[in-house]
């Protein structure tokens, strides 16, 4: 669960593969003579706390933290005024997809910070969510990276499935981090899994991810089509990329037997975001949806998806404590998540700030954007 090891001026600690702790050496040597390991991990103040894989600062999001789990896009609880509620643990992503809409992975040039939340905390302000939503609700395990990077992960979908009103848990997944072990530790808690799966050609894959095994991924599909967990495979249609990969797709998720109570497959239309990377144009949604048809009609499947298709229904939404205009005053917590961003922490909720102020300082804003109960705002 802990490794160490020294490079160069620091002192270096492992945490559950994820959680780099970075201690200067001399630092180190002062304090062992007096303290564990553990006592000067978790109380050195001159540490750097990183992301393993991102190679980015990691804030542990912790009740003690102060650190609300609403509010926030890029770890929490999101609800969209329906029965699903996205569930974020974690920041981060081990691919580097040139068509990713977040940005993420180790070569993002927008994102600055990460997050981690504590699963306990997670788990109790979930409870909380699936209360107010008044049960058979669905938790959605995604986020602004890969989910399976959680180190708490199979003990927190095991907790979440005892929670009264979850009917289903659900994961997004690019699969490359699952295998036989860990599907066979989150069968009995995970309902469905959307596996991103947008290309069966080795070549075809490297440009859309980077270093990436298909073969590998196309394993892990049978695995989980042969668990107890449903298997959706969710491509990403790239134009100039993968156009003629989205056949074979289809074809593999009929052959394995994707889709037992959920439709097999969820084609998604690439789009570029503002602070996505771009990866050329995108296809027209009349021509995107003619051609889902054509497929309709080719394979005999439905690929035009509906919210009804996975049991969402429309539900009263956690009531936002801020409108757009709104001025307010709050404490800066931590890093934002973007370059040039912070978080504070107002009227219980967690605020992503455009602010040039640091850690400690107290920042006037302004609300810009409270869209689903995410909390934006600018310094003013």
């Amino acid at each position: 669960m802990l490794r160490e090891r020294e490079e160069g001026s620091e002192k270096v600690f492992v945490l559950r593969d994820i959680v780099e702790i970075r201690i200067p050496k001399n630092v180190y040597r002062k304090l062992e003579r007096r303290y564990s390991k553990e006592y000067i991990i978790s109380y050195c103040e001159t540490k750097r706390i990183l992301n393993r894989v991102t190679g980015r600062e990691l804030v542990f999001v912790t009740k003690e933290s102060g650190i609300p789990l609403l509010g926030h896009s890029a770890f929490g609880i999101i609800d969209r005024g329906t029965n699903l509620l996205q569930i974020r643990c974690i920041s981060g992503c081990n691919l580097n997809c040139i068509f990713c809409s977040v940005d993420e992975g180790r070569m993002s040039r927008t994102r600055k910070t990460d997050y981690l939340v504590d699963p306990d905390y997670m788990l109790e302000e979930i409870e909380k969510a699936v209360e107010f939503k008044g049960g058979g609700v669905e938790l959605h395990l995604d986020g602004q990276g890969e989910p399976t990077l959680y180190p708490y992960f199979e003990y927190f979908v095991e907790r979440a499935s005892r929670i009264n009103g979850v009917e289903v848990i659900s994961l997004q997944t690019n699969g490359t981090l699952l295998n036989e072990s860990r599907i066979s530790a989150i069968e009995d808690y995970v309902t469905r899994v959307n596996l991103s799966l947008s290309s069966l050609d080795g070549k075809v894959a490297k440009k859309l991810h980077g270093p990436y095994n298909v073969e590998k991924v196309m394993e892990v599909a049978e695995m989980i089509v042969n668990s107890k967990m449903d298997l959706l495979i969710a491509p990403v249609w790239v134009p100039g990329y993968n156009d003629k990969e989205i056949p074979g797709i289809i074809e593999f998720a009929l052959e394995i037997g994707a889709g037992k109570r959920y439709p097999p497959l969820g084609i998604q239309k690439y789009i570029p975001y503002r602070f996505g990377r771009k990866a050329g144009k995108s296809i027209p949604f009349r021509e995107f949806y003619a051609r889902l048809k054509e497929y309709e009609r080719e394979y005999g499947i439905k690929l035009i998806l509906k919210p009804e298709d996975f049991g969402m229904e429309r539900r009263r939404k956690i009531p936002c404590p801020f409108k757009k205009g709104e001025r307010e005053r709050a404490r800066i917590m931590a890093e934002g998540r973007l370059v040039g961003e912070k978080l504070c922490v107002s009227r219980n909720r967690s605020v992503a700030v455009m602010s040039d102020k640091k850690v400690g300082d107290v920042v006037e804003f302004e609300v810009v954007s409270t869209k689903d109960g995410i909390v934006v705002g600018v310094e003013r």
